[in-house]
Protein backbone atom coordinates (compact mmCIF):
# COMPACT_ATOMS: atom_id res chain seq x y z
CA UNK A 1 0.00 0.00 0.00
CA UNK A 2 1.22 3.49 -0.92
CA UNK A 3 0.96 6.36 1.56
CA UNK A 4 -0.97 8.30 -1.06
CA UNK A 5 -3.68 5.60 -1.04
CA UNK A 6 -4.85 7.28 2.16
CA UNK A 7 -6.09 10.23 0.09
CA UNK A 8 -7.18 8.51 -3.12
CA UNK A 9 -8.50 4.96 -2.55
CA UNK A 10 -12.09 4.00 -1.72
CA UNK A 11 -15.53 5.59 -1.84
CA UNK A 12 -14.80 7.75 1.20
CA UNK A 13 -12.05 9.49 -0.84
CA UNK A 14 -14.40 10.88 -3.48
CA UNK A 15 -13.90 14.44 -2.10
CA UNK A 16 -10.13 14.01 -2.03
CA UNK A 17 -10.00 12.84 -5.64
CA UNK A 18 -12.25 15.70 -6.67
CA UNK A 19 -9.83 18.19 -5.16
CA UNK A 20 -6.87 16.52 -6.87
CA UNK A 21 -8.75 16.75 -10.16
CA UNK A 22 -9.28 20.45 -9.51
CA UNK A 23 -5.48 20.72 -9.63
CA UNK A 24 -5.46 19.18 -13.10
CA UNK A 25 -4.78 15.54 -12.26
CA UNK A 26 -6.53 12.81 -14.24
CA UNK A 27 -7.73 9.45 -12.98
CA UNK A 28 -4.55 7.94 -14.47
CA UNK A 29 -2.37 10.51 -12.69
CA UNK A 30 -4.06 9.81 -9.38
CA UNK A 31 -3.68 6.05 -9.76
CA UNK A 32 0.12 6.31 -9.92
CA UNK A 33 2.52 6.99 -7.00
CA UNK A 34 2.43 10.67 -6.02
CA UNK A 35 5.96 12.09 -5.86
CA UNK A 36 6.53 15.48 -4.24
CA UNK A 37 8.90 17.86 -5.98
CA UNK A 38 9.90 20.27 -3.20
CA UNK A 39 11.46 23.37 -4.72
CA UNK A 40 12.98 26.49 -3.15
CA UNK A 41 12.90 28.48 -6.41
CA UNK A 42 12.56 32.25 -6.08
CA UNK A 43 13.74 35.42 -7.82
CA UNK A 44 15.92 36.91 -5.04
CA UNK A 45 18.55 34.19 -4.40
CA UNK A 46 21.17 33.62 -7.16
CA UNK A 47 21.47 29.96 -6.20
CA UNK A 48 17.74 29.50 -6.78
CA UNK A 49 16.73 31.55 -9.82
CA UNK A 50 17.36 28.59 -12.14
CA UNK A 51 15.66 25.90 -10.07
CA UNK A 52 12.31 26.11 -11.87
CA UNK A 53 13.97 24.72 -15.00
CA UNK A 54 15.59 21.92 -12.98
CA UNK A 55 12.19 21.10 -11.50
CA UNK A 56 10.78 20.55 -15.00
CA UNK A 57 13.59 18.08 -15.68
CA UNK A 58 12.93 16.27 -12.40
CA UNK A 59 9.21 16.03 -13.18
CA UNK A 60 9.94 14.70 -16.68
CA UNK A 61 12.13 12.00 -15.12
CA UNK A 62 9.39 11.04 -12.66
CA UNK A 63 6.79 10.78 -15.42
CA UNK A 64 9.11 8.68 -17.58
CA UNK A 65 9.40 6.18 -14.70
CA UNK A 66 5.63 5.87 -14.33
CA UNK A 67 4.79 8.13 -11.39
CA UNK A 68 3.04 11.49 -10.95
CA UNK A 69 5.09 14.53 -9.88
CA UNK A 70 3.45 17.30 -7.85
CA UNK A 71 5.51 20.42 -7.10
CA UNK A 72 5.38 22.74 -4.10
CA UNK A 73 7.70 25.49 -2.85
CA UNK A 74 9.38 26.63 0.33
CA UNK A 75 11.38 29.71 1.31
CA UNK A 76 15.05 30.52 0.81
CA UNK A 77 17.20 33.35 2.18
CA UNK A 78 20.34 34.65 0.48
CA UNK A 79 22.93 35.16 3.19
CA UNK A 80 24.98 37.42 0.92
CA UNK A 81 22.08 39.83 0.48
CA UNK A 82 21.04 39.65 4.14
CA UNK A 83 24.65 40.09 5.31
CA UNK A 84 25.48 43.12 7.46
CA UNK A 85 21.79 43.89 8.10
CA UNK A 86 19.32 42.84 10.78
CA UNK A 87 17.99 40.42 8.15
CA UNK A 88 20.93 38.15 8.89
CA UNK A 89 19.28 37.27 12.20
CA UNK A 90 16.67 35.34 10.19
CA UNK A 91 19.08 33.18 8.21
CA UNK A 92 19.85 30.33 10.59
CA UNK A 93 16.30 30.17 12.01
CA UNK A 94 15.03 29.83 8.43
CA UNK A 95 16.63 26.38 8.29
CA UNK A 96 14.11 25.07 10.80
CA UNK A 97 11.21 26.85 9.08
CA UNK A 98 12.20 25.04 5.87
CA UNK A 99 12.45 21.69 7.64
CA UNK A 100 9.03 22.25 9.21
CA UNK A 101 7.48 23.26 5.89
CA UNK A 102 8.88 20.16 4.13
CA UNK A 103 7.55 17.95 6.93
CA UNK A 104 4.16 19.67 6.90
CA UNK A 105 3.63 19.36 3.14
CA UNK A 106 4.83 15.76 2.91
CA UNK A 107 2.80 14.56 5.87
CA UNK A 108 -0.39 16.54 5.23
CA UNK A 109 -0.70 15.38 1.63
CA UNK A 110 0.57 11.81 2.17
CA UNK A 111 3.17 11.90 -0.58
CA UNK A 112 4.86 8.59 -1.38
CA UNK A 113 8.34 10.02 -1.99
CA UNK A 114 10.09 13.36 -2.51
CA UNK A 115 12.74 14.98 -4.68
CA UNK A 116 14.13 18.14 -3.08
CA UNK A 117 15.57 20.90 -5.29
CA UNK A 118 17.55 23.54 -3.41
CA UNK A 119 20.81 25.43 -3.10
CA UNK A 120 22.55 27.67 -0.60
CA UNK A 121 23.48 27.83 3.00
CA UNK A 122 20.55 26.94 5.27
CA UNK A 123 18.19 25.66 2.62
CA UNK A 124 19.86 22.34 1.78
CA UNK A 125 20.29 21.45 5.49
CA UNK A 126 16.64 22.36 6.08
CA UNK A 127 15.56 20.05 3.25
CA UNK A 128 17.68 17.20 4.58
CA UNK A 129 16.28 17.67 8.09
CA UNK A 130 12.70 17.60 6.80
CA UNK A 131 13.34 14.55 4.62
CA UNK A 132 15.00 12.67 7.47
CA UNK A 133 12.14 13.54 9.81
CA UNK A 134 9.40 12.24 7.49
CA UNK A 135 11.53 9.30 6.30
CA UNK A 136 9.97 8.50 2.94
CA UNK A 137 12.17 7.74 -0.12
CA UNK A 138 14.04 10.98 -0.81
CA UNK A 139 16.58 12.46 -3.21
CA UNK A 140 18.22 15.90 -3.22
CA UNK A 141 19.09 17.78 -6.39
CA UNK A 142 21.44 20.55 -5.29
CA UNK A 143 21.36 23.49 -7.66
CA UNK A 144 25.09 23.66 -8.30
CA UNK A 145 27.88 26.24 -8.11
CA UNK A 146 27.97 29.54 -9.94
CA UNK A 147 30.72 30.01 -12.50
CA UNK A 148 33.39 32.37 -11.20
CA UNK A 149 33.54 35.90 -12.56
CA UNK A 150 36.41 37.35 -14.54
CA UNK A 151 37.90 40.82 -14.79
CA UNK A 152 40.86 41.09 -17.13
CA UNK A 153 43.05 38.16 -16.03
CA UNK A 154 41.67 37.96 -12.51
CA UNK A 155 39.00 35.50 -11.35
CA UNK A 156 36.35 36.80 -8.94
CA UNK A 157 33.54 35.71 -6.66
CA UNK A 158 31.21 37.40 -4.20
CA UNK A 159 33.97 37.49 -1.56
CA UNK A 160 35.93 39.71 -3.96
CA UNK A 161 33.11 42.22 -3.60
CA UNK A 162 33.06 42.11 0.19
CA UNK A 163 36.83 42.58 0.27
CA UNK A 164 36.56 45.40 -2.26
CA UNK A 165 34.76 47.45 0.41
CA UNK A 166 37.91 47.49 2.54
CA UNK A 167 40.20 47.92 -0.47
CA UNK A 168 38.23 50.96 -1.60
CA UNK A 169 38.29 52.56 1.86
CA UNK A 170 42.02 51.86 2.14
CA UNK A 171 42.70 53.53 -1.20
CA UNK A 172 43.96 50.29 -2.76
CA UNK A 173 41.43 50.46 -5.59
CA UNK A 174 39.45 53.25 -7.21
CA UNK A 175 35.68 53.62 -7.25
CA UNK A 176 35.76 52.62 -10.92
CA UNK A 177 37.69 49.46 -10.12
CA UNK A 178 35.26 48.61 -7.31
CA UNK A 179 32.33 49.06 -9.72
CA UNK A 180 34.02 46.74 -12.23
CA UNK A 181 34.41 44.08 -9.53
CA UNK A 182 30.74 44.51 -8.59
CA UNK A 183 29.64 44.15 -12.21
CA UNK A 184 31.74 41.07 -12.99
CA UNK A 185 32.03 38.98 -9.79
CA UNK A 186 28.76 37.03 -10.08
CA UNK A 187 28.09 36.23 -13.75
CA UNK A 188 24.91 34.16 -13.35
CA UNK A 189 22.85 31.67 -11.41
CA UNK A 190 24.30 29.26 -8.90
CA UNK A 191 25.74 29.05 -5.40
CA UNK A 192 28.68 31.43 -4.89
CA UNK A 193 31.72 30.03 -6.65
CA UNK A 194 33.97 28.96 -3.75
CA UNK A 195 33.88 26.31 -1.03
CA UNK A 196 31.49 28.36 1.04
CA UNK A 197 28.60 26.87 3.04
CA UNK A 198 26.28 26.33 0.07
CA UNK A 199 28.74 24.30 -1.98
CA UNK A 200 30.08 22.56 1.11
CA UNK A 201 26.59 21.25 1.84
CA UNK A 202 26.13 20.24 -1.79
CA UNK A 203 29.32 18.21 -1.58
CA UNK A 204 28.34 16.65 1.75
CA UNK A 205 24.86 15.77 0.50
CA UNK A 206 26.55 13.79 -2.26
CA UNK A 207 28.92 12.21 0.26
CA UNK A 208 26.03 11.23 2.53
CA UNK A 209 24.50 9.45 -0.45
CA UNK A 210 21.29 11.48 -0.86
CA UNK A 211 22.15 13.00 -4.24
CA UNK A 212 23.55 11.45 -7.40
CA UNK A 213 27.24 11.16 -8.23
CA UNK A 214 28.78 14.53 -9.28
CA UNK A 215 25.64 16.43 -8.25
CA UNK A 216 27.47 18.43 -5.56
CA UNK A 217 29.96 20.09 -7.92
CA UNK A 218 28.28 20.14 -11.34
CA UNK A 219 27.76 23.78 -12.28
CA UNK A 220 24.31 25.33 -12.12
CA UNK A 221 23.84 26.36 -15.74
CA UNK A 222 25.00 23.23 -17.54
CA UNK A 223 23.40 20.39 -19.43
CA UNK A 224 25.10 18.04 -16.96
CA UNK A 225 23.05 19.53 -14.12
CA UNK A 226 19.83 19.22 -16.14
CA UNK A 227 20.63 15.58 -16.90
CA UNK A 228 21.27 14.90 -13.22
CA UNK A 229 17.89 16.43 -12.43
CA UNK A 230 16.15 14.17 -14.97
CA UNK A 231 17.97 11.07 -13.70
CA UNK A 232 17.08 12.00 -10.11
CA UNK A 233 13.41 12.03 -11.13
CA UNK A 234 13.75 8.55 -12.56
CA UNK A 235 15.74 7.30 -9.57
CA UNK A 236 13.17 8.36 -6.97
CA UNK A 237 10.62 5.92 -8.45
CA UNK A 238 13.18 3.14 -8.12
CA UNK A 239 13.82 4.12 -4.48
CA UNK A 240 10.09 3.99 -3.84
CA UNK A 241 9.90 0.48 -5.28
CA UNK A 242 12.81 -0.58 -3.04
CA UNK A 243 11.48 1.39 -0.04
CA UNK A 244 14.95 2.90 0.42
CA UNK A 245 14.50 5.70 2.96
CA UNK A 246 16.80 8.32 4.50
CA UNK A 247 16.96 6.36 7.77
CA UNK A 248 18.74 3.55 5.90
CA UNK A 249 21.23 5.97 4.33
CA UNK A 250 21.87 8.46 7.14
CA UNK A 251 23.83 6.23 9.50
CA UNK A 252 26.52 7.24 11.97
CA UNK A 253 29.18 5.93 9.58
CA UNK A 254 27.73 8.05 6.78
CA UNK A 255 27.92 11.16 8.95
CA UNK A 256 31.50 10.33 9.92
CA UNK A 257 32.32 9.97 6.22
CA UNK A 258 30.82 13.38 5.55
CA UNK A 259 32.86 15.02 8.32
CA UNK A 260 36.06 13.46 6.98
CA UNK A 261 35.29 14.73 3.47
CA UNK A 262 34.33 18.12 4.93
CA UNK A 263 37.78 18.41 6.46
CA UNK A 264 39.53 17.20 3.30
CA UNK A 265 37.83 19.80 1.11
CA UNK A 266 38.24 22.68 3.59
CA UNK A 267 34.49 23.09 4.01
CA UNK A 268 32.57 25.75 5.87
CA UNK A 269 32.54 25.91 9.67
CA UNK A 270 28.74 26.03 9.46
CA UNK A 271 28.77 22.27 8.98
CA UNK A 272 29.35 22.03 12.73
CA UNK A 273 25.78 23.31 13.05
CA UNK A 274 24.14 21.51 10.13
CA UNK A 275 25.54 17.97 10.33
CA UNK A 276 24.53 17.48 13.99
CA UNK A 277 21.08 18.94 13.26
CA UNK A 278 20.49 16.54 10.35
CA UNK A 279 21.81 13.60 12.39
CA UNK A 280 19.51 14.45 15.28
CA UNK A 281 16.51 13.89 12.99
CA UNK A 282 17.47 10.21 12.70
CA UNK A 283 18.35 9.83 16.38
CA UNK A 284 22.12 10.17 16.07
CA UNK A 285 24.10 12.45 18.40
CA UNK A 286 27.09 14.09 16.68
CA UNK A 287 29.32 15.92 19.14
CA UNK A 288 31.49 18.91 18.27
CA UNK A 289 34.61 16.99 19.24
CA UNK A 290 34.09 14.57 16.35
CA UNK A 291 34.89 17.32 13.85
CA UNK A 292 38.24 17.88 15.54
CA UNK A 293 39.01 14.16 15.77
CA UNK A 294 38.39 13.81 12.05
CA UNK A 295 40.39 16.94 11.28
CA UNK A 296 43.48 15.68 13.08
CA UNK A 297 43.57 12.49 10.97
CA UNK A 298 42.39 13.94 7.64
CA UNK A 299 44.73 15.80 5.27
CA UNK A 300 43.48 18.93 3.51
CA UNK A 301 43.53 17.99 -0.17
CA UNK A 302 41.74 20.83 -1.98
CA UNK A 303 42.59 24.52 -1.61
CA UNK A 304 39.51 26.27 -2.96
CA UNK A 305 38.36 29.80 -2.23
CA UNK A 306 38.28 31.36 0.32
CA UNK A 307 41.52 29.75 1.51
CA UNK A 308 43.12 28.98 -1.84
CA UNK A 309 43.25 30.04 -5.49
CA UNK A 310 40.84 27.52 -7.01
CA UNK A 311 37.09 27.72 -7.64
CA UNK A 312 34.30 25.13 -7.71
CA UNK A 313 34.58 24.87 -11.50
CA UNK A 314 38.21 23.78 -11.03
CA UNK A 315 37.17 21.21 -8.42
CA UNK A 316 34.50 19.73 -10.67
CA UNK A 317 36.86 19.56 -13.65
CA UNK A 318 39.43 17.83 -11.44
CA UNK A 319 37.00 15.05 -10.53
CA UNK A 320 34.67 16.40 -7.84
CA UNK A 321 33.58 14.38 -4.83
CA UNK A 322 34.13 10.97 -6.55
CA UNK A 323 37.83 11.86 -6.95
CA UNK A 324 38.03 12.91 -3.27
CA UNK A 325 36.46 9.60 -2.26
CA UNK A 326 39.13 7.81 -4.29
CA UNK A 327 41.84 9.72 -2.44
CA UNK A 328 40.28 8.98 0.96
CA UNK A 329 38.96 5.44 0.40
CA UNK A 330 41.23 3.95 3.07
CA UNK A 331 39.79 6.37 5.67
CA UNK A 332 36.10 6.02 4.79
CA UNK A 333 33.45 3.39 5.38
CA UNK A 334 32.88 2.40 1.76
CA UNK A 335 29.95 0.08 2.55
CA UNK A 336 27.63 2.94 3.44
CA UNK A 337 24.47 2.83 1.35
CA UNK A 338 23.69 5.63 -1.12
CA UNK A 339 20.62 6.15 -3.29
CA UNK A 340 22.41 4.31 -6.12
CA UNK A 341 24.37 1.62 -4.27
CA UNK A 342 27.31 1.45 -1.85
CA UNK A 343 29.71 4.37 -1.49
CA UNK A 344 32.41 2.16 -3.03
CA UNK A 345 30.56 2.47 -6.36
CA UNK A 346 31.03 6.24 -6.28
CA UNK A 347 34.80 6.35 -6.66
CA UNK A 348 35.95 8.40 -9.63
CA UNK A 349 39.17 9.43 -11.40
CA UNK A 350 41.37 12.31 -10.30
CA UNK A 351 41.78 14.46 -13.41
CA UNK A 352 44.04 17.11 -11.86
CA UNK A 353 46.46 16.06 -9.13
CA UNK A 354 47.26 19.64 -8.16
CA UNK A 355 43.68 20.70 -7.54
CA UNK A 356 42.93 17.44 -5.69
CA UNK A 357 46.23 16.44 -4.15
CA UNK A 358 47.17 12.93 -2.98
CA UNK A 359 47.11 12.23 0.75
CA UNK A 360 50.92 12.00 0.71
CA UNK A 361 51.21 15.60 -0.54
CA UNK A 362 48.34 17.58 0.99
CA UNK A 363 47.98 21.33 1.23
CA UNK A 364 47.85 20.92 5.00
CA UNK A 365 48.47 17.85 7.14
CA UNK A 366 45.24 18.43 9.05
CA UNK A 367 41.72 19.08 7.84
CA UNK A 368 39.88 22.35 7.52
CA UNK A 369 38.07 22.58 10.87
CA UNK A 370 39.62 22.98 14.32
CA UNK A 371 37.68 23.03 17.58
CA UNK A 372 39.18 25.21 20.32
CA UNK A 373 38.40 24.99 24.03
CA UNK A 374 39.66 27.03 26.97
CA UNK A 375 38.71 29.63 29.56
CA UNK A 376 37.17 31.83 26.85
CA UNK A 377 35.16 28.97 25.30
CA UNK A 378 34.50 26.25 27.89
CA UNK A 379 31.95 24.60 25.58
CA UNK A 380 34.01 25.06 22.42
CA UNK A 381 34.57 27.33 19.44
CA UNK A 382 35.20 26.76 15.74
CA UNK A 383 37.75 27.99 13.19
CA UNK A 384 38.55 27.13 9.58
CA UNK A 385 42.25 26.59 10.22
CA UNK A 386 43.22 25.98 6.59
CA UNK A 387 42.20 29.56 5.77
CA UNK A 388 44.50 31.04 8.44
CA UNK A 389 47.97 32.41 7.72
CA UNK A 390 50.71 30.31 9.28
CA UNK A 391 51.98 33.26 11.30
CA UNK A 392 48.57 33.70 12.95
CA UNK A 393 48.01 30.11 14.05
CA UNK A 394 49.30 31.15 17.47
CA UNK A 395 48.54 34.72 18.46
CA UNK A 396 48.37 36.74 21.67
CA UNK A 397 46.95 40.23 21.77
CA UNK A 398 44.68 42.82 23.38
CA UNK A 399 40.91 42.56 23.11
CA UNK A 400 38.97 45.21 21.18
CA UNK A 401 35.39 44.72 22.28
CA UNK A 402 32.26 45.40 20.19
CA UNK A 403 28.62 44.67 20.95
CA UNK A 404 27.55 44.44 17.32
CA UNK A 405 28.90 43.89 13.82
CA UNK A 406 28.29 47.42 12.55
CA UNK A 407 30.45 49.13 15.17
CA UNK A 408 33.22 46.64 14.50
CA UNK A 409 33.22 47.38 10.76
CA UNK A 410 33.18 51.13 11.43
CA UNK A 411 36.22 50.75 13.70
CA UNK A 412 38.12 48.93 10.94
CA UNK A 413 37.22 51.49 8.28
CA UNK A 414 38.08 54.40 10.61
CA UNK A 415 41.57 52.94 11.22
CA UNK A 416 40.92 52.23 14.89
CA UNK A 417 42.08 48.61 14.68
CA UNK A 418 45.82 47.95 14.81
CA UNK A 419 48.01 45.00 13.88
CA UNK A 420 48.06 42.52 16.77
CA UNK A 421 44.57 43.34 18.04
CA UNK A 422 41.96 40.67 18.71
CA UNK A 423 38.50 41.94 17.84
CA UNK A 424 35.63 40.55 19.93
CA UNK A 425 32.07 40.79 18.61
CA UNK A 426 29.63 39.47 21.18
CA UNK A 427 25.91 39.27 21.97
CA UNK A 428 25.34 37.90 18.48
CA UNK A 429 24.83 34.23 19.38
CA UNK A 430 21.88 31.87 18.98
CA UNK A 431 19.71 34.09 21.19
CA UNK A 432 19.35 36.58 18.33
CA UNK A 433 19.71 34.14 15.41
CA UNK A 434 23.51 33.75 15.30
CA UNK A 435 24.23 35.97 12.26
CA UNK A 436 27.31 35.48 10.11
CA UNK A 437 30.18 37.95 10.35
CA UNK A 438 31.41 38.10 6.75
CA UNK A 439 31.49 41.91 6.55
CA UNK A 440 34.14 42.55 9.26
CA UNK A 441 36.29 39.61 8.19
CA UNK A 442 36.23 40.72 4.55
CA UNK A 443 36.90 44.34 5.39
CA UNK A 444 39.89 43.24 7.50
CA UNK A 445 41.20 41.45 4.40
CA UNK A 446 40.51 44.45 2.22
CA UNK A 447 42.46 46.87 4.41
CA UNK A 448 45.35 44.42 4.75
CA UNK A 449 44.89 43.26 8.35
CA UNK A 450 43.82 39.64 7.84
CA UNK A 451 47.34 38.39 8.63
CA UNK A 452 47.75 40.46 11.80
CA UNK A 453 44.32 40.86 13.43
CA UNK A 454 42.14 38.07 14.84
CA UNK A 455 38.37 38.09 15.34
CA UNK A 456 36.37 36.20 17.97
CA UNK A 457 32.58 36.03 18.18
CA UNK A 458 29.70 34.12 19.73
CA UNK A 459 28.09 34.47 16.31
CA UNK A 460 29.33 32.56 13.31
CA UNK A 461 31.20 33.12 10.08
CA UNK A 462 30.36 32.74 6.43
CA UNK A 463 31.92 29.84 4.59
CA UNK A 464 33.65 32.60 2.64
CA UNK A 465 35.56 33.87 5.68
CA UNK A 466 39.34 33.62 5.74
CA UNK A 467 41.83 34.62 8.40
CA UNK A 468 42.12 33.90 12.15
CA UNK A 469 38.38 34.13 12.83
CA UNK A 470 37.01 32.03 15.69
CA UNK A 471 33.24 31.70 15.90
CA UNK A 472 30.56 29.75 17.78
CA UNK A 473 32.24 30.77 21.08
CA UNK A 474 30.20 28.94 23.70
CA UNK A 475 28.51 29.69 26.01
CA UNK A 476 27.45 32.88 24.26
CA UNK A 477 27.48 36.22 26.07
CA UNK A 478 23.70 36.30 26.58
CA UNK A 479 23.92 32.93 28.34
CA UNK A 480 26.60 34.17 30.74
CA UNK A 481 29.61 32.93 28.80
CA UNK A 482 33.11 34.29 29.52
CA UNK A 483 33.06 36.21 26.22
CA UNK A 484 30.58 38.54 27.91
CA UNK A 485 33.11 39.35 30.68
CA UNK A 486 35.93 40.54 28.40
CA UNK A 487 37.02 44.17 28.87
CA UNK A 488 38.79 46.39 26.39
CA UNK A 489 42.52 45.63 26.48
CA UNK A 490 42.26 42.22 28.19
CA UNK A 491 44.86 39.82 26.83
CA UNK A 492 43.69 36.80 24.82
CA UNK A 493 45.63 33.78 23.60
CA UNK A 494 44.67 31.91 20.43
CA UNK A 495 46.55 28.65 19.88
CA UNK A 496 45.01 26.78 16.96
CA UNK A 497 47.54 23.89 16.83
CA UNK A 498 47.09 23.47 20.58
CA UNK A 499 43.29 23.83 20.24
CA UNK A 500 43.22 26.50 22.95
CA UNK A 501 41.51 29.87 23.32
CA UNK A 502 42.22 31.55 26.65
CA UNK A 503 41.23 34.79 28.36
CA UNK A 504 44.50 35.64 30.07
Amino acid sequence: MMRSDEIKKGNERIPHRALLKACGLSDADISRPLIAVANSWNEIVPGHVHLRELAEKVKAGIRSAGATPIEFNTIAICDGIAMYTSGMNYSLPSRDIIANSIESMLEAHRFDAVVGIASCDKIVPGFLMGMARVDIPSIMVTGGPMLEGKLAQKKLDVISCFEAVGELEAGKISAEQAKAIEDNACPGAGSCAGMFTANTMGCLTETLGLSLKYCGTSLALTEEKKNLAFESGKKIVELLQKDLRPSKILTRKAFENSIIVDNAIGGSTNTTLHIPAIAKEVGINIKLELFDECSRKTPHLINIRPGGPYFMSDFHSAGGIPAVLSRLKDSLNMECICIDGPLSDRLGPVRDGEVIRPVERPYHKEGGIAILFGSLAPDGSVVKQTAVSGKMLVHKGPARVFEDEKSAVEAILNRKINAGDIMVIRNVGLSIGMPEMLAPTSVLCGVGLSDSVALITDGRFSGGTRGPCIGHVSPEAKKGGPIGKIKEGDRILIDIPGRRIELL
